[in-house]
């Protein structure tokens, strides 16, 4: 048979609450010609029952059902599975406009000098109702792609992203260093040798829910994330990446070594700890002490005593006494 003009790409793991609609919506397309890699990643739910009821009734669903390895081993088994030239991605919590496919495959057709293609989104909650977000909506230029990087705007929406499978392949696909920010890591390591940008169409609605991946792991996140702007520095500036081989970063007190000079670890915790201040999850992980520390390195004190306020309201007043004392030191 030949190949498909696009492989859709879902990992999922125990995603039976919002897994269905998330199906339908890639189902119900308006262009048909894709195969659909359903990837359920050692789930412990219903999930895998209602990936095989829906791959029964539509040949394009081609399930890979496997023990628990995790979003990045997932996501580049899905790319090596793929027969199709161009993979969209899909996750399984939010919904795809029925025209997504067939407007960014016509941008990519149009635009070959661009790999990487995304849209803009139509935020919404756990009931589909809308969610509303302040910030700026997703680059739709390369040039606005490369400014946002600068200024920490947002990049690309992961899920609703569509990119040239041999591209991806070429800068060795995600990295399992940067867990819980391999999006972000790649579109900064594609940025070098292809063009990214979005679609300002809102052909996505995604999901925020409080059980979502970036609400459980934000500090991991926001100092991968750093961590990968910096490596991306040192590829721009001509030196080696030193986090091109890792399987895991180091802790942030050891990221001197890494990076063969001083000020690196200094630099990290001064970029994620103004992140950390309205992140309930982020003061009550690891994300605390990084805070603490970032303030005892000269780190700006404009909003801390709000901050203590916060922590007794998200019930940690041992915390909230411990960064009160931080704070009077400085007074």
């Amino acid at each position: 048979m030949p190949s498909p003009a696009i492989s859709v790409a879902m990992s999922v793991y125990n995603g039976e609450r919002f897994l269905a609609p998330a199906i339908e919506s890639v189902l119900a397309q308006d262009f048909a010609d894709f195969e659909f890699l359903i990837l359920d990643d050692g789930s412990t739910d219903a999930t895998a029952a209602i990936v095989s009821r829906y791959a029964q009734e539509d040949r394009r669903i081609r399930p890979i059902v496997r023990e628990n390895r995790g979003l990045v081993s997932s996501l580049n088994e899905l790319i090596d599975a793929a027969h199709a030239p161009i993979v969209a991605r899909m996750d399984a919590d939010d919904i795809c406009r029925a025209d997504r496919f067939g407007k960014q495959l016509g941008f990519l057709s149009a635009n070959p000098d661009y790999g990487v293609v995304g849209s803009w989104t139509a935020d919404i909650d756990a009931y589909d109702k809308p969610y509303h977000i302040t910030g700026k909506d997703h680059p739709s230029t390369h040039e606005a792609f490369l400014e946002a990087v600068e200024k920490g705007w947002p990049l690309l929406c992961h899920p609703a992203v569509m990119f040239r499978r041999d591209v991806v392949q070429a800068v060795g696909g995600y990295h399992g260093a940067f867990r819980h920010c391999e999006d972000y890591d790649l579109w900064l390591r594609l940025a070098s040798v292809t063009r990214l940008a979005s679609i300002p169409e809102r052909l996505l609605q995604y999901r925020h829910y409080s059980d979502q991946v970036s609400s459980r792991h934000a500090t991991e996140q926001q100092i991968g994330a750093a961590v990968s702007y910096l490596a991306y520095q040192e590829r721009r500036a001509g030196r080696a990446d030193p986090t091109s081989t890792l399987e895991r970063l180091p802790p942030v007190d050891e990221l001197d070594t890494l990076f063969g000079r001083e000020g690196i670890s200094r630099e990290v915790r001064a970029r994620v700890a103004p992140g950390l201040l309205y992140s309930r999850a982020g003061l009550r992980d690891e994300g605390f002490d990084l805070l603490l520390q970032y303030l005892q390195e000269g780190g700006s004190r404009k909003g801390m005593w709000r901050v203590v306020a916060r922590l007794v309201r998200f019930g940690e007043p041992t915390r909230a006494a411990r960064l009160a004392a931080t704070l009077a030191i400085g007074l």
